[in-house]
């Protein structure tokens, strides 16, 4: 099984790739407050339909670039 994560779109500005920001949340070891984080990846799209703000899941796959490793898989509605 390949790991899925689901997250927006927060730029789409390149050639077949978005930016995907996913938040996650964490907790602190010693205080056991929760709090959140973010991570961007970036993700390939292939007939370049996903727009700034949407929501998709994006699946680990195979190196397509340096730093492009993930590929959107569907996108959600709003």
């Amino acid at each position: 099984m390949k790991n899925r994560l689901k997250g927006v779109v927060v730029s789409n500005k390149m050639d077949k790739t978005v930016v995907v920001e996913v938040e996650r949340v964490k907790k602190h070891p010693r205080f056991q407050k929760r709090y959140k984080v973010h991570k961007k990846y970036k993700a390939h799209d292939e007939k370049g339909e996903c727009n700034i703000g949407d929501k998709v899941v994006i699946e680990e796959g195979r190196p397509m670039s340096k730093e492009k490793k993930w590929k959107v898989i569907k996108e959600q509605s709003k």
